[in-house]
């Protein structure tokens, strides 16, 4: 027992060995006891494999099947050859050999050897050719739908029905399966070469042995003949039949689709589910009975077992459930009225609901997704959610990953509560190479913008990637532009997918770490609907929301006195001050600021209006024509200097004025003086006036 522990201890070791050993037969001859004790072990090693490969529940349980095969057909071989050398020697290849060459032979080699010829044409043309056959088809239509089946995980994950493990798990199921059909389509070709090589060492030992044995006059003719026939059939019997049980078992491991169950419960339970089936053959058995000639006894009792297996399983349901293990149906003991089926607008309720973010994409960009084809387009947006909850704070929706048949094959779109929001082209086979204005020598490519800042850019080969690195492109992959896309889509609609469902996880997790800021939201009349609100009111500028504390605490101070959830919102961002300035602060902890002039900034001030939906300017069209232009103007020239320039101005105008902004598509940050923390150091790059001209300020 200790040694057979040892043993189990150190089965790597031990199959390492056994290689060694199967190498070492091919070399050095061996006793005949040594290899009647391998031909044993090959037989029991076939019957052992031929009983798992019926029972298991699915094919990915047997999953060592390939290398098991490799490894007996090494070992059938290396035992074929120690036996041909045993033949060929002594003219004897012991027991077990002998005693199946006389069994088959039956005392009469011809008939014998032509019975073999049979079995090898059966197990070459049916068995093996059929195995090879099912493996390739099996594993071609495996690898092609992997794609679909990691979209598949993907939506699933996205909806929510699976969560990230789930997930993770399935993922590996389908990577395994597609594995494993890949190599029981490379392990069936070695079967089939074995089978070939019987042949061959048949027709060796045969012939070898017949002028060896002439030669050293060991007999006449026939005597000679008789003895090699018998002993190289023997040996090929002994080869052959372990060899016919695993490719059978190939085959009926690689045909198995969609059981549940172990092979014989699922096949009977599904013959015994058609007892008018079994009826129909039994009743035609017993009609062959009364054709003069046949065997009237054997095909009425044959028709008789059929219709009485019939009306067994038709009788007694449970007979079949438990063949096939299928669970037995629960009586129900209570009457209750059937669940009407829903009709009219129910019935569509599962189609009308839309995914918070989804990306759809051409045919051609599924390799993208393709973990097998080398894709990781859902491992990047994985990434990306993860640097979208760093960034800003909150854990964002799950991102629906689906093709669409509609779409140009190279083309994607990005979808927000399902209208399309971004739109773009990728080549998953090509490189794209952005010119970020550091370009040294242009190279050859299809022209194209980048979509996420609209830089000029090539779609390049992947060879020239190097080469273009080196000419000073930024050279990126297509799944990482896409997921670059994503993330800029995802940070400028933040705020609408902020859910109040995403609100309560926010509010849940602070609570976690500090339940005294939680329990005085209720008490203040804060709801997880004004938290949304402030959050959205900060997310719309990219205003980290990590700090839920400081939030949460700021809303409960001023929950008396301010019901406006945007003025709220201003006062959570002077409370956050310090995460507001670090967003634009340069490494030198410094922020290079736009200003207003006081006539200008009291104009603004003077024209706010107090609406239904917040707070506006209302300034005259021409004033605020010129302010538009001529703070877009400003910004350009602090860009073309290298700097990002801030717009900072008083806390009333702040909001009012970025809507405004916004609204013209001036693309500034905008804060207010009590924005900016006490430990920054501010330049003033320009200063904005009423006047058409810009006067510019050096000052800091």
């Amino acid at each position: 027992m200790g040694i057979l522990t040892k043993l189990l201890k150190n089965t790597d070791l031990v199959l390492g060995m056994g290689m060694i050993l199967i190498v070492a037969m091919l070399i050095l001859p061996l006793p005949e006891f040594i290899l009647d004790l391998g031909l044993v072990i090959a037989m029991a090693s076939s019957v052992i494999i031929m009983l798992t490969a019926v029972n298991v529940k699915e094919p990915l349980h047997f999953s060592v099947f390939p290398s098991l095969l490799v490894i007996t057909t090494l070992l059938r071989v290396a035992l074929s050859i120690a036996a041909t050398k045993l033949i060929l020697g002594t003219g004897s290849a012991g027991h077990v050999i002998q005693t199946f060459g006389e069994f088959v032979l039956g005392g009469n080699f011809v008939v014998g050897f032509i019975s073999f010829i049979i079995l090898m044409i059966v197990q070459f043309v049916v068995i093996t050719q059929g195995s090879t056959r099912v493996s390739e088809v099996v594993a071609r239509f495996t690898l092609d739908a992997m794609p679909g089946k990691q979209m598949a995980i993907d939506a699933d994950l996205a909806s929510g029905l699976i969560d990230e493990d789930q997930a993770r798990k399935r993922r590996k199921e389908v990577k395994g399966e597609a594995d494993f059909y890949g190599a029981m389509d490379g392990a069936s070709k070695f079967v089939k070469g074995d089978a070939i090589a019987s042949l061959l060492i048949i027709t060796v030992n045969i012939i070898g042995g017949f002028i060896l044995g002439f030669t050293r006059g060991e007999g006449d003719v026939t005597t000679i003949l008789a003895t090699y026939a018998m002993l190289s059939v023997g040996e090929g019997m002994v080869s052959q039949i372990p060899a016919l049980l695993i490719s059978s078992s190939a085959g009926l491991l690689v045909t198995r689709n969609g059981q549940e169950t172990g092979m014989a419960g699922t096949m009977f339970g599904q013959l015994l589910n058609q007892p008018r089936v079994l009826t129909t053959a039994g009743i035609a058995m017993a009609a062959f009975a009364f054709i003069p000639g046949f065997p009237t006894i054997i095909f009425l009792g044959i028709g008789a077992a059929l219709v009485g297996v019939s009306r067994l399983s038709t009788k007694n349901d449970s007979i079949r459930r438990l063949i096939s293990g299928e669970p037995e149906l629960i009586p129900v003991t209570e009457t209750a009225s059937e669940p009407e089926l829903p009709t009219g607008p129910e019935q569509v309720m599962a189609l009308v609901g839309v995914d918070p973010i989804e990306i759809e994409i051409g045919y051609s960009l599924t390799k993208l997704a393709d973990v097998r084809a080398g894709g990781d387009l859902s491992e990047r947006v994985g990434a990306t959610r993860r640097q979208i909850a760093t960034e800003l704070g909150y854990v964002m929706p799950s991102v629906r990953i689906r093709d669409n048949a509609v779409l140009k094959p190279n083309e994607y779109v990005i979808k927000v509560r399902g209208e399309t929001i971004a739109t773009a082209t990728a080549f998953p086979n090509e490189y794209l190479a952005i010119d970020s204005g550091t370009v040294i020598q242009p190279i050859a490519g299809t022209p194209t913008n980048e979509p996420v800042f609209n830089l000029p850019a090539l779609w390049i080969e992947p060879g020239q990637r190097e080469m273009a690195e080196r000419n000073g492109y930024t050279v990126v992959e297509p799944a990482a532009m896409m997921t670059t896309h994503l993330t800029e889509v995802i940070k400028t609609h933040a705020a609408e997918l902020l859910s109040r469902q995403e609100t309560a996880k926010l509010i849940d997790n602070t609570k976690a770490l500090n339940s005294a800021v939680v329990a005085e939201l209720e008490p203040a009349g804060i709801s997880t609907g004004d938290v949304q609100k402030v959050l959205q009111h900060l997310l719309r500028e990219r205003v980290p929301v990590r700090d839920m504390v400081t939030i949460l605490e700021t809303m409960a101070d001023f929950a008396g006195r301010i019901k406006d959830m945007e003025q709220m919102g201003e006062l959570v961002r002077a409370a956050i001050s310090r995460t507001i300035t670090r967003q634009f602060a340069d490494e030198a902890n410094a922020i290079h600021c736009l200003t207003l002039e006081p006539p200008l900034e009291h104009a603004i001030t003077d024209s706010i209006q107090h609406t239904a939906g917040g707070v506006m300017l209302a300034l005259e069209p021409k004033i605020a024509s010129q302010l538009v232009q001529d703070i877009q103007g400003a910004t350009d020239q602090a860009n073309a200097s290298g700097v990002q320039p801030v717009l900072i101005c008083s806390t009333q105008a702040r909001l009012p004025l970025r809507k405004h902004l916004e609204r013209n598509g001036i693309q500034i940050p905008v804060m207010a003086y009590n924005e900016v923390s006490a430990n920054t150091e501010v330049n003033f790059v320009g200063q904005i006036g009423l006047e058409t001209d810009l006067t510019h300020s050096s000052a800091a």
